[in-house]
């Protein structure tokens, strides 16, 4: 059984932008959290345009894009239920990109999680010990035209009674 009674590690919004900001596989593709809001709902990321990102055409490499999806849900979720004193463990299950057009100039991608996702959540985590869910979004240029969408899979679940805990910073 698992003895560890500490508290989730719960961060606040300018804690995991910074954290976020500063983590080398973000920080060296010039993926750049903006903000999450107070309550973990939403988060706003931007892909810079630079020759550490830049593909033989000349346009944002697609992996960049890529990565600048994959940690955003699973960590709004971890922080979601870190604030209600409940641990998770969350993940990124599984993810697909249909590139649109070439990338030329920087990237924002949004995040969003309604209450009714929230909600969902805790009733299957509650039910189930488990919540696995698909959620969209789409990589828009300066001049809001979609470049790529991103259909990512989150995968969260309570962790399991000897099951030390793997998914926290």
């Amino acid at each position: 059984m698992n003895t560890d009674r500490r508290p989730p590690r719960v961060l606040s919004p300018w804690q995991a932008k910074w954290m976020l900001n500063l983590y080398p596989p973000l920080l060296f593709n010039r993926i750049r959290i903006l903000g999450f809001d107070h309550g973990f709902r939403s988060c706003r990321v931007r892909v810079a345009r630079s020759l550490l990102t830049r593909n033989l055409n000349g346009t944002t490499f697609g992996g960049t894009i890529f990565s600048a999806a994959d940690p955003f849900y699973a960590v709004m979720f971890w922080q979601i239920f870190a604030h209600r004193g409940e641990r998770v463990q969350a993940w990124l299950r599984t993810a697909t990109i249909r590139y649109q057009r070439p990338a030329a100039s920087a990237l924002t991608l949004d995040f969003r999680l309604s209450d009714a996702d929230v909600d969902e959540a805790t009733e299957q985590l509650d039910r189930e010990g488990r919540f696995v869910r698909s959620f969209h979004t789409a990589a828009v240029d300066h001049n809001e035209e979609v470049c790529a969408e991103i259909e990512t899979e989150v995968y969260l679940r309570r962790p399991r009674g000897d099951q030390p805990e793997v998914s926290a910073f």
